[in-house]
């Protein structure tokens, strides 16, 4: 398989679907944006993704290279009551893609998730890993993976990801501090393990990997692991705020959908390709907290 970087030339012009509005997709535009790339954002007015004729026609309308896709129900809960809407975006989204890049010469990223997992696991899990979902999400999500690597494998690159936090909208961390504006504690689940991951750094590794001629599955996430508990206290002793966090089991927070006890990505196979190593979580952390909230009044009020 190879793992060469592709020539700048072929590199011009990327779709960014969800690059409008999304969490992860805005990021992404404005970084391959700032690398020199042609980005098209489409909004719901510009295409209908779900059609494979309008689909098709915006993609040849803009040419591009690559096309990313960060479109996704990612309503854990609610899934388990929406099944079919859920398999429609998350299913069905990447199928109708791969089904349109058949016969076009572009290459496709597509992000996933670390709930492919059944979180059964004491150590992080690898690509080579057999994926074991437990929740509807966590299903239609790989089902969404298998859709494009069943029909267009030489084209597509399948990125899991976990835990996202990030400037521009709401996320984990923005919601804990908002919540300690208001209160003196917050009980929050220690028993959960995962990857906290900056949406500024996984859009570079998405950056990254779209310059390199390979395919398959990486796991992107930034390095080390954390309970929400820890996320959650980190953050507010790097916002300053005075708010406790108390540890608590799972079973005091009861969600509809199951959860992966333990779900921290491996991203040796991203280092074996780039030579690049994601920086620590905390680090990540800091960043968030001190460059993107730490001058807006969900913090500085609190200080």
């Amino acid at each position: 398989m190879s793992t060469t970087p592709a020539s700048s030339e072929a590199l011009r012009t990327a779709i960014v679907l969800g690059g409008k509005t999304g969490l992860l997709g805005h990021m992404l535009a404005k970084t391959l944006r700032g690398k020199g790339w042609t980005v098209h954002a489409p909004s719901r007015e510009d295409v209908d993704l779900f059609s494979e004729a309008a689909l098709a026609d915006y993609i040849d309308r803009c040419e591009p290279s690559m096309v990313f896709n960060t479109v996704a129900y990612t309503q854990v809960d609610k899934a388990e009551d929406e099944p079919e809407e859920a398999r429609r975006v998350n299913r069905g989204l990447p199928a109708t893609l791969g089904q349109v890049l058949r016969t076009r010469p572009v290459r496709c990223l597509h992000i996933s998730t670390d709930f492919v997992f059944n979180g059964k696991h004491n150590a992080p899990y690898t690509v080579d890993d057999t994926p074991d979902p437990q929740s509807v999400y966590g299903r239609t999500k790989l089902e969404g993976e298998r859709a494009l690597l069943e029909r267009i494998p030489e084209k597509t690159i399948i990125a899991r990801t976990a835990w996202l936090f990030g400037p521009g909208k709401k996320n984990f961390v923005h919601t804990i501090l908002g919540l300690c504006r208001d209160r003196n504690s917050l009980n929050v689940v220690h028993d959960q393990m995962g990857s906290p991951t900056y949406t500024v750094d996984l859009a570079a590794m998405c950056a990254v990997l779209a310059e390199h001629d390979t395919t398959g599955l990486y796991h992107l996430v930034n390095g080390g692991q954390a309970s929400w508990c820890e996320l959650a206290a980190e953050a507010t002793a790097l916002a300053e705020m005075s708010c406790v966090i108390h540890a608590i089991p799972s079973e005091e927070y009861p969600q509809k959908a199951c959860r992966p006890r333990y779900s921290v990505l491996d991203t040796s196979r991203y280092t074996e390709t780039t030579g690049l190593t994601p920086r620590p979580w905390i680090q990540a952390l800091r960043d968030y907290i001190f460059h993107d909230l730490w001058n807006t009044e969900l913090i500085s009020a609190n200080r």
